[in-house]
């Protein structure tokens, strides 16, 4: 998709894709002058966010005067944030006065303070501090003021991040990428960009029927270089709103690629396309944990046996940790109801993940390989089948068109349809 053609007009949505709050802040400094240590350690904690990880933040004891001390004589950083526990007015405005005195003008301020006076709010904005926030702070407040004051108005939307991975090489993981991007572009018509990042054994090509000369690997080898008038050049058009970003999918070559230039990538993919959709190859390394770390929701698909179930636990467990702020990945189950395989019953995958699947697909082998052979999605193929209404169903939920009901009883039940009667018995062959 190209710059002339905005998001909302390929799409025909003019909400979707990553709100002020959620965006990546830019590579900023930020200073905090704490007088509590628990602020200081809420400071802390947000700065470990995915959100802020290009910003370099420090955290000072001291509140406004220790500030002021040390940027007597030295420049101020991009954003300033200090606390004060003073409660009249004339002594905090008059604190903020010499925070001024000693601030560079394109500094940003937030104050955190104790004081629930929207006057006092008003007065602060219009002595042009950014943005007050009252104890107790949890991360998220800190982290959400930061990204919107960085989020201006004027400044290039970005899309939604689908990163996809198998928990283990077979797994299915790039068939349930494809057709999740399809199933966004043709059926939520929401413009979306599918990026396939196995760069020797790529599928995304086949799948589609499409064997485009240049690709993703043409952008990785110089991201410096990956403009507008590139971008529209190495996408390939598979429909009105899906372009794909193909692997090369060749072996007698080395891809020796600076971890950096996928970051540098998806950062620019996702200024032209409400939807990104990343097919990470099986396999780890500091570039699969960095995307992986980055994207906006992380989709595991995963098979019912002992080793997809311990990989998708340590994904989980990995992710969940370094990602506290953020949804826990989601899981897909694939390939369930073979015909005389042992499996882990869904029941029992679920617990031991601590996730219930958003998606149990069954093990059709007819219906799934005839879509590989012709270059086809699930849906193109048969749009009755129990897959294709599944991948659709995916797509909802992960744009959040369609919601789980998250208790009791009608939980079970929500799961039971998803599953179509999977965990009662074996599914041969999709309807």
């Amino acid at each position: 998709m190209s710059r002339a053609e905005s998001p909302d007009e390929a799409s025909g949505l003019s909400s979707y894709g990553v709100e002020a709050k959620d965006r990546p802040v830019p590579r900023i400094s930020i200073a905090a002058f704490c007088e509590s240590p628990e602020t200081g350690s809420v400071i802390q904690r947000a700065s470990s966010d995915r959100r802020l990880a290009k910003t370099h933040v420090t955290v000072h004891m001291g509140g406004v005067q220790a500030a002021c001390e040390m940027y007597t004589d030295s420049p101020t950083p991009n954003l300033v944030i200090v606390e004060s526990r003073e409660r009249q007015r004339e002594p905090l405005l008059a604190q903020l006065e010499q925070l001024a005195s000693v601030c560079d003008p394109a500094s940003k301020v937030i104050v955190v303070g104790n004081s629930n006076d929207i006057s006092l709010y008003r007065e602060l904005i219009r002595n042009g501090i950014s943005e007050y926030l009252m104890t107790p702070l949890h991360p998220m407040q800190v982290i959400e003021a930061i990204a919107t004051l960085y989020a201006a108005p004027e400044s290039d939307p970005i899309g939604k991040v689908f990163a996809f991975i198998g928990a283990k090489g077979g797994s299915g993981s790039s068939t349930v990428a494809h057709n999740f991007a399809w199933s966004l572009a043709a059926q939520l018509n929401i413009a979306t960009t599918l990026v396939d990042l196995d760069l020797p054994f790529g599928t995304a090509g086949l799948d589609f029927n499409q064997d485009p000369a240049q690709g993703v690997a043409d952008a990785l080898i110089a991201p410096e270089r990956l403009d507008d008038v590139l971008l529209e050049r190495l996408l390939v058009r598979c429909g009105e709103r899906l372009h794909l970003f193909a692997a090369p999918a060749v072996i007698d070559r080395d891809y020796d690629i600076d971890p950096q230039a996928f970051e540098t990538m998806i950062d620019i993919v996702r200024t032209s396309s409400p939807a990104v959709v990343i097919d990470v190859p099986h396999g780890w390394s500091p570039w699969t944990r960095q995307t992986l770390m980055a994207a906006d929701e992380i989709i595991i698909t995963a098979t019912p046996d002992l080793a997809s179930l311990r990989n998708a636990k340590n994904i989980c467990d990995l992710f969940a940790g370094s990602r506290p702020h953020d949804a826990k990945p989601r899981l897909v189950l694939n390939q369930v109801g073979v015909v005389k395989r042992p499996e882990i019953p869904v029941k029992d995958f679920a617990e031991a993940i601590g996730a219930e699947p958003l998606l149990v697909l069954p093990f059709d082998p007819q219906l799934f390989g005839t879509a590989a052979n012709n270059g086809q999605m699930i849906a193109q193929l048969n749009p009755q089948s129990r897959a294709a209404q599944g991948f659709t169903h995916l797509a909802k939920l992960l744009t959040g068109r369609e919601t789980l009901v998250q208790t009791g009883k009608a939980r079970r039940d929500s799961l039971m349809k998803i599953l179509g009667g999977l965990t009662k018995k074996p599914m041969k062959k999709a309807s």
